[in-house]
């Protein structure tokens, strides 16, 4: 019994109605009838708090009532309010608030609610999210599929051949535990048509995900997939956005349905454990991503200055970045704190109630926006907003949804609601038992990987934030465990900018006085090229050269690997380069010059075409020439220094 008068009422009550359904009658006490069929309840009670009137003539009153009734449907509220000592009278004190200021709270639910009381669904937030989250599988594995071959095939830069060698020599005594150390179909093959198998295969099953076929199944092999290849590309894909990846492709499985036809993939229930480890990872990504600038000590970031730099020293930056670097600095120290607030603050509105949950959505897609609009970092910001797709809701996709899309949907939960029973399921028990048993394990499943991610996850925040705690040993052991699997992971880019751009420059010379530069596709080289956007596609090479850039090639093996493949003109080490001078022959030397490139002015820019400017800096490597012997004999693991 309630008040029907009251807008606080109405809407808890209409909430309460989709929990218990019909196990339980909602009547307002203005009904004319409750004074008959209720007689030996005074109007005051009814008017003072809610009455819960069982069967057997048991009256409950205030907070016990809302939990009795509650308790048709879910039986924990009640036990916590039986059990645990304080909650009882916790409870009680704040339902007498509520109830003696129900025009304020009225307020304040429409503030955080709106005004429809019925709770929000995500069946249509689930087709939206696995469909985007098949077109970044088929992003990557078509980027990497490209690129595989120069990367780690038999004439690539790190052979994969030759790494599942090292690995063999070093797990040896693991017997079949190598699989789970070092996570990789390689273990079976390691050839070029191997390589390029898994990634066409990775390419079929997002398609599949985008069409809605077994996308359980589907997302499962991905997940397994893009974990080989990631494995064996090691350095290639060390990339946050690829560990990203992996943790997002293993709680979709968890989130997706598992039909194996679209047809009724509307109509099958969601998981709430997915939608919530979902929204736990998007928390994660954004408020380490700020938590990791503040913790660092960097300065920049504490003088909000860092945006200053951040432009011309990215990896990859398009020609708006030049255009944003540019822009007077009270603008660039603005753009920091709106950058902390989004990545800090505004995570937090992702567990409050749905107007304040769409808000964080609307600002953190923002934000990736503009990050994609002046920088290049592949599929990362495409995935990003991805996730924010779970902070929606179906009613606000139906509300901008085009209306074919929203007749379909109609329609496809329709065709759910209606499909007959399986025959086979009603033709014996056993069949019903062994379907029981197929829900309990997908249960145990799901419990798992959720322990799993809110304990690893819960201990990487921990020690971001640098909280010295000795963790139990059984912890310590779940890490490790569960590291060589890269799917629950600590984020965070740019933790300390850097503030200069050292850019290599590699160049060849058949006499060692004349030597001209190999230019890349992507990275900056030639003055003059304007820098381009290529996201959501990854270079995977060119991103390295940033890496190595900043270190020193004795710590990048890779890059030694990289000079002798130029030296042996292996084409599909070429492939990956945008020009090369040397067509007809390979070079006799290979060296690398590093350059300290900023970007220019816009007087510079306007008088000579150039978008850059350069300062010598000395030499990254010392002249690299082959050895006598055949080059096809020599490890690339064993190259002298």
């Amino acid at each position: 019994m309630f008040d029907a008068e009251c807008n606080f009422c109405r809407f808890w009550i209409a909430r309460w109605q989709q929990v218990t359904g019909d196990r339980v009658d909602y009547i307002s006490f203005q009904d004319p009838s409750i004074d008959q069929r209720f007689a030996e309840l005074p109007r005051s009670r009814f008017e003072q708090a809610v009455q819960l009137i069982e069967t057997d003539g048991r009256v409950y009153s205030g907070a016990e009532a809302v939990f009795r009734s509650l308790a048709y449907a879910m039986r924990w509220p009640l036990w916590a309010y039986q059990n645990i000592p304080g909650v009882a009278p916790i409870s009680e004190l704040f339902y007498g608030v509520v109830a003696s200021n129900r025009t304020a709270f009225s307020f304040i639910t429409r503030l955080l609610w709106g005004h429809d009381p019925v709770p929000p669904a995500y069946v249509a937030v689930r087709w939206l999210f696995l469909r985007l989250l098949g077109v970044v599988y088929l992003i990557a594995f078509v980027s990497l599929w490209v690129q595989i071959i120069g990367l780690i095939g038999h004439n690539g830069i790190v052979p994969a051949d030759q790494v599942m060698n090292a690995l063999g020599r070093a797990t040896d005594s693991l017997g079949w535990k190598r699989f789970i150390v070092e996570p990789t179909f390689c273990w079976f093959r390691t050839d070029d048509a191997f390589l390029k198998l898994q990634c066409a295969a990775g390419t079929a099953l997002g398609i599949f995900v985008c069409f809605g076929v077994a996308q359980r199944l589907s997302l499962f092999l991905l997940w397994a997939l893009y974990l080989s290849l990631a494995t064996i590309c090691r350095e290639f894909l060390s990339f946050q956005w690829d560990n990203l990846l992996l943790e997002t492709g293993l709680l979709g499985i968890i989130f997706a349905p598992g039909g194996l036809r679209p047809a009724t993939e509307l109509a099958l229930p969601i998981s709430k454990t997915g939608l919530w480890l979902l929204r736990w990872l998007l928390f994660r990504l954004m408020f380490a991503s700020g938590g990791v600038k503040l913790l660092s000590g960097d300065p920049t970031w504490r003088d909000l200055t860092a945006l200053n730099y951040y432009y011309e020293t990215q990896p990859l930056p398009p020609w708006v970045a030049w255009y944003a670097h540019h822009l007077p600095a009270w603008w660039h120290k603005t753009s920091t704190v709106l950058m902390y607030g989004t990545e800090i603050f505004v995570p937090f509105l992702i567990f409050m109630p749905r107007r304040f949950r769409l808000i964080a959505c609307v600002c953190e897609i923002l934000l990736q926006l503009s990050i994609a609009i002046t920088g290049n970092y592949g599929f990362f910001n495409l995935l990003t907003i991805v996730l924010c797709v779970v902070l929606l809701d179906d009613r606000l996709l139906h509300r901008f949804a085009p209306e074919r899309l929203r007749a379909w949907f109609g329609r496809a939960r329709t065709r759910g609601q209606d499909k007959p029973p399986d025959p086979i399921l009603q033709s014996n028990d056993q069949s019903l038992k062994i379907q029981a048993i197929g829900r309990s394990l997908n249960r145990i499943l799901t419990v798992t990987i959720a322990v799993l991610v809110l304990t690893v996850s819960s201990m990487l925040l921990v020690v971001m934030f640098r909280w010295r705690i000795e963790w139990p040993r059984p912890l310590i052991g779940l890490y490790s465990s569960t590291a060589p699997f890269r799917s629950i992971n600590n984020y965070g880019l740019f933790s300390v900018m850097t503030t200069n751009r050292p850019e290599i420059i590699v160049e060849g010379s058949n006499d060692g006085q004349k030597w001209l530069a190999y230019e890349f596709k992507w990275k900056p080289g030639d003055l003059k090229r304007r820098p381009g956007f290529v996201a959501p596609h990854q270079p995977r090479l060119d991103w390295q050269m940033w890496f190595a850039a900043l270190g020193d090639y004795r710590q990048n093996q890779w890059f030694i690997n990289f000079c002798y493949r130029l030296l042996q003109a292996k084409p599909e080490v070429i492939r990956l380069l945008q020009t090369n001078p040397f067509p007809n022959a390979p070079p006799k030397y290979i060296r690398a010059v590093v350059y300290e490139y900023n970007f220019t002015d816009r007087r510079t820019r306007k008088r000579d075409g150039t978008w850059w400017r350069r300062e010598f800096k000395g030499y990254y490597c010392p002249t690299i020439s082959l050895r006598a012997e055949p080059a096809e004999n020599r490890s690339l693991f064993n190259i002298p220094p």
